[in-house]
């Protein structure tokens, strides 16, 4: 009859198994139990010291540069081409000396516009001499050169600006010491990161690294 065949279809319910009953859906979740690490350095300290090297060299494109139209020039919010090469040269820097100032005002500040080698060589050698065991920030702008080498080099200028030297970010960890902060604003910056840790690991020391995407801004 209808009434028995009910019957059956509900007994059969009966005995279908219970779903999401296993023991991994009733227990409590609970996370690994790790120790969060902190990026943080557990003493404090100082950026002291901010080297600025600005390698732009206005008015002049790299070999390896080719610009579309139009395309972004605007360097610390300042148009190059709207001035003199020497007076934009100089007003970036400046723009972006108070760039900084707004994160760490008392920090003492060095510009090294357009530098040989041997004037940033110079100018890491001082600072890291009057920071001793305080930490110095090295910004490199190399809008203005050829992109790293895949050797790990960056690019400064001769005393006539007629070529272009390659300075090793080996020589430049040396010459920074630790600790030192890196920052890249250079084209293919990416480059420099490949060659930075089989150099790390010939020092002693860490030296922490920052890039940029590589525009002009």
């Amino acid at each position: 009859s209808g009434e028995e065949g009910r019957q059956a279809a509900d007994l059969a319910d009966w005995n279908l198994p219970l779903a999401f009953m296993k023991k991994r859906h009733c227990e409590k979740i609970e996370g690994s139990k790790s120790l969060a690490q902190s990026w943080r350095m557990k003493d404090r300290m100082k950026t002291v010291s901010v080297a600025l090297v600005l390698c732009l060299n206005v008015g002049v494109d790299p070999p390896d540069v080719v610009k579309t139209t139009p395309c972004a020039r605007l360097e610390c919010w300042i148009d190059p081409l709207s001035m003199g090469p020497q007076k934009a040269l100089e007003t970036i820097g400046t723009n972006l000396q108070k760039q900084y100032e707004n994160w760490q005002p008392r920090a003492r500040y060095k510009q090294s516009l357009d530098p040989t080698v041997d004037e940033v060589k110079k100018l890491c050698t001082s600072l890291r001499r009057n920071a001793k065991e305080e930490r110095v920030l090295f910004h490199y702008n190399g809008h203005g050169v050829p992109r790293p080498t895949v050797n790990g080099e960056i690019w400064v200028f001769n005393k006539n600006y007629t070529q272009y030297i390659p300075l090793s970010i080996y020589d430049l960890q040396t010459w920074m010491g630790s600790p030192s902060i890196f920052v890249y604003d250079c084209s293919n910056a990416g480059l420099v990161v490949n060659r930075w840790p089989p150099y790390s690991l010939r020092r002693t020391t860490r030296l922490p690294l920052a890039l940029t995407g590589g525009g002009h801004r």
